[in-house]
């Protein structure tokens, strides 16, 4: 008999969906109740656009939400994407009433209507391997700077606000061309297709369950991807199969770290890393310093010190 491995104590949920909830203020309480409720932790953003966020909790508890949000009928369709932790990788829940699930600052495109053609994981290396194709990776610089896709454009984008600029600077180039996008969880490459479909641009491709899905999906002796996944919670990075990855994240600045970089002479666990090393004052660095020792005093006591959660910028 082939023994399966045991399922992870925590486990994770990606989701989103762009759907018209004309109600979402009246779904903040009660939806903070029912995780709450069931020991459920992580962010859930609420919009008259649609909902967004990652949470995690026990199996049974994740099972439960998702449920509970499918029986919403403007989310029957939600995309989930689950992946799993050892430990809780957040500190609290939050559910928050936002204009845009995800902001771009274009209120005129509509996601839910006029996004581009989705592409499911094991068709996206053909399509981004065609000569003819520009593949994008609309995530911001600092997500990007750990891994992407081989060949892919980096707008250098430091929020996703910076995105519409870019691609207003680049439409002459795209248009009539195959533009392929895609990010973390599939939710700005969808509101960054209806955005360029909205300025001319037809064929415009973006990747089903983004890059988690394809890294869950696609084995990596096929992948196109290169280094790690840059995630929005206390895992910090995930590799093929969604694995843990090497990647950690400054706590004076919050830009994730590669094994590379922590070697750097300007890396102070918990004080500086080579982004920030120049940028932070001496009483900054003396409360860093001061923080970490705190949280070294508590390790060594078992007890915890949570520092705060990553989120998006």
């Amino acid at each position: 008999m082939i023994s399966l491995p045991p399922e992870p104590a925590i486990r994770v949920a990606a989701l989103y969906r762009f759907a018209p909830l004309a109600d979402h203020a009246a779904l903040r309480a009660p939806l903070a109740a029912f995780c709450c409720e069931r020991g459920i932790r992580g962010t859930l953003l609420l919009a008259a656009e649609g909902i967004n966020g990652t949470v995690a909790g026990k199996p049974e508890a994740i099972e439960a939400l998702i449920g509970h949000l499918r029986s919403i009928p403007a989310l029957a369709d939600l995309d989930v994407k689950y992946s799993g932790a050892a430990e809780m990788p957040f500190h609290r829940m939050k559910v928050r009433l936002k204009r845009e699930i995800v902001t771009m600052g274009v209120p005129e495109i509509d996601p839910a209507r006029h996004a581009g053609t989705y592409v499911e994981p094991t068709d996206w290396n053909a399509l981004i391997s065609d000569p003819g194709t520009v593949v994008i990776d609309t995530r911001n610089q600092y997500e990007i700077a750990i891994g992407t896709f081989a060949g892919a454009e980096d707008p250098h984008t430091e929020t996703f606000r910076d995105f519409p600029a870019w691609a207003e600077r680049n439409l002459d180039r795209l248009q009539g061309r195959k533009v392929a996008m895609f990010c973390t969880g599939g939710i700005r490459c969808e509101k960054a297709t209806a955005f360029m479909k909205l300025k001319g641009v037809d064929e415009v491709y973006h990747l089903k369950g983004g890059i988690l899905k394809y890294l869950e999906e696609v084995p990596a002796s096929e992948s196109l991807w290169q280094g790690e996944c840059f995630v929005f919670d206390e895992r910090v990075s995930v590799r093929h199969g969604l694995t843990f990855g090497e990647a950690s994240l400054c706590r004076a600045c919050r830009h994730p770290l590669t094994a590379e970089e922590r070697r750097s002479p300007l890396f102070q666990e918990g004080v500086s890393c080579p982004h920030c090393a120049g940028e932070r004052s001496e009483g900054d660095r003396a409360r860093y310093a001061e923080r970490q020792r705190q949280v070294e005093l508590a390790r060594k006591r078992g007890t915890p010190f949570p520092i705060g959660t990553p989120t998006a910028r």
